[in-house]
């Protein structure tokens, strides 16, 4: 089932919890019931903790958009020093050249296909990329350059499987989930009392009071909901793709 999908049953199912409430409620209040009578401290108790929520929330999805812009740069890095090493090789001997460049190429075959579906069910690297990168890495340094032109090569190239690797322990960092247990129970928990708060403001059952009502109820599971998409950056949904790599390495 798509996630969209599942946002819209998420956020229906909200709404109609909380519609349902309100009309409960509103049916067992008697006639005599005044709703401007709410005490002023109750009002803004309610506007304190609302306020509170919203800062924390934009904190949150804050946190979690800058967790999935560290991956995207990390999976951009790594895919630009894999093109460099096939790029820079161009001066080594045929047949050294053709096995660096064939490594690397079923290491970046590995990384966007199986090593990514291993990431998003594991939340880690597999070990099969790290073999792999290790035997771009032994190509690449057991080499001993013969010409001057091989020779100047040889450094840079070093390096580039240096970045490489870094950028790979980087993406591994992005793999699984960033947001502790404890943030998403104050999340959960700060949601059902901001909605659970608003039925102290004795809400009536007029079409624009449960207008807002379920609006209000959509938006915060709404947010819920985009908090967790973002919180995996290389899992499902908003997820990075791994078309960088195949376009920037395999396609060269």
């Amino acid at each position: 089932m798509s996630q969209w999908v599942v946002l819209l049953i998420a956020m229906a199912a909200v709404c109609a919890v909380v519609l349902t409430v309100v009309v409960v409620r509103q049916r067992r209040i008697g006639d005599d019931d005044d709703p401007t009578q709410t005490p002023d401290v109750i009002e803004y108790m309610v506007m304190m903790i609302g306020v509170i929520y919203a800062i924390v929330l934009g904190l949150a999805i804050a946190g979690v958009w800058e967790g999935r812009g560290a991956a995207q740069a990390a999976v951009q890095a790594e895919a630009q020093a894999l093109h460099e090493i096939k790029a820079r090789v161009q001066v080594y001997p045929p047949d050294v050249r053709d096995k660096v460049r064939a490594d690397v190429d079923a290491y970046a075959r590995y990384v966007s296909g199986p090593e990514w579906s291993y990431m998003q069910n594991h939340g880690r690297l597999s070990p099969e990329g790290t073999r792999l990168l290790d035997r771009v890495r032994a190509d690449v340094t057991q080499f001993d350059p013969k010409s001057d032109l091989a020779a100047q090569a040889y450094q840079p190239v070093v390096d580039q499987v240096a970045a490489a690797d870094q950028a790979r322990a980087e993406r591994g960092q992005s793999a699984g989930a960033v947001m502790p247990g404890v943030v998403w129970f104050g999340l959960i928990t700060g949601a059902l009392v901001t909605v659970g708060l608003i039925f102290t403001l004795q809400i009536r059952r007029s079409p624009r009071e449960l207008l807002l009502a379920g609006l209000f109820s959509a938006l915060i599971a709404f947010l819920l909901f985009l908090i967790w998409d973002l919180d995996a950056p290389l899992g499902s949904g908003l997820t990075i793709s791994p078309d960088v790599i195949r376009n920037l390495v395999l396609t060269q």
